[in-house]
């Protein structure tokens, strides 16, 4: 199972040089998780760079694969993992959820980036 970070699905999104590294992990949809703090994250801020309907656009996309939607059970391991590995809020939730269902996380961010289960890629 595969989980792809915001980062990525905005380098994806946006066709960049850094979107190859994530595009066989996307479209095999079948394998694919995906947190809904992600999707509050990548609807945000392709309605901030361009409108609502790119936003929705690219939300359908990201709904191909199964959502994980935020629980009582993961919150509070979100929780533990913020403050064992100094996570933000959102990458403690994608990490909890990575941790759930044995899923790798496929990211451009650098707060993944020494933690197991993750495919860390730096930024072109």
């Amino acid at each position: 199972m595969n989980i792809v970070d915001s980062s990525a699905w905005l380098s994806w999104f946006a066709d960049d040089e850094n979107a190859i590294h994530f595009a066989t992990t996307i479209e095999n949809t079948k394998s694919l998780l995906v947190p809904s703090i992600t999707i509050t994250e990548v609807f945000k801020r392709i309605l901030q760079q361009r409108d609502e309907n790119s936003a929705l656009t690219a939300i359908a996309h990201m709904r191909q694969g199964k959502v994980i939607h935020l629980d009582e059970h993961l919150a509070i391991d979100a929780a533990c993992y913020s403050v064992q590995h100094k996570l933000p809020l959102a990458d403690s939730i994608i990490y909890a959820t990575a941790k759930k269902h044995q899923a790798t996380i496929w990211t451009m961010d650098a707060d993944f980036k020494n933690l197991e289960l993750v495919k860390y890629f730096q930024r072109k």
